[in-house]
């Protein structure tokens, strides 16, 4: 890697812009920048999911390598036309979806965000990857080139953590909170 930040601040972006990897500069606040930010913002909210994951689990070798396709992702954002990530991510997540689905007893209520510390920051995670990929949706209907796979990656993501979240919980031998509202009505 040939080039790498040897001071921190540059004031370049004093004005409310920023630099893409392509030598432009955009807006600070412009959609592209903005899915980027949401990005960085899932990764370092995995970052902190991650340290409450056993140092022994498998899980956190996978949620590293999710870590650096999510900057992956981020850095392709930043420079249009370019590519590190192909569909072969998409099939991997399907992957780890399917394994570790098969280990959970089929859903009978919805869930609420908890079980345990790890679940708990797992599905915030998981609400934090649906915001992103909201964003990105926003971002591709105003591209002439829309982004697919970014949102069909992070779509899949959501998936694997909500699972995730629930194998967490099985895996500590804690109980999930089901959903039980105080409006629910019994049928007679």
């Amino acid at each position: 890697m040939g080039y790498r930040l040897t001071k921190i601040y540059t004031k370049t972006g004093d004005n409310g812009t920023t630099g893409l990897g392509i030598n432009e500069r955009i807006a600070k606040d412009s959609l592209r920048i903005q899915a980027i930010g949401d990005i960085d913002e899932l990764n370092s909210t995995l970052g902190f999911f991650i340290e409450s994951v056993a140092p022994t689990s498998t899980h956190r070798d996978e949620l590293r390598q999710i870590q650096h396709d999510l900057f992956d992702l981020g850095g392709e954002l930043a420079m249009p036309d370019y590519s590190l990530l192909d569909g072969a991510i998409i099939d991997q997540l399907e992957a780890l979806i399917d394994r570790d689905n098969a280990e959970l007893p089929p859903l009978t209520n919805f869930i609420l965000p908890g079980g345990n510390e790890a679940a708990a920051r797992c599905h915030m995670a998981r609400a934090l990857c649906r915001r992103v990929e909201r964003t990105v949706v926003t971002f591709n209907r105003a591209e002439d080139k829309p982004h697919t796979l970014a949102q069909t990656y992070l779509n899949r993501l959501s998936d694997y953590l909500f699972v995730l979240a629930r194998l967490l919980v099985q895996e500590q031998g804690d109980a999930e909170v089901l959903w039980q509202s105080r409006h629910r009505r019994d049928p007679k």
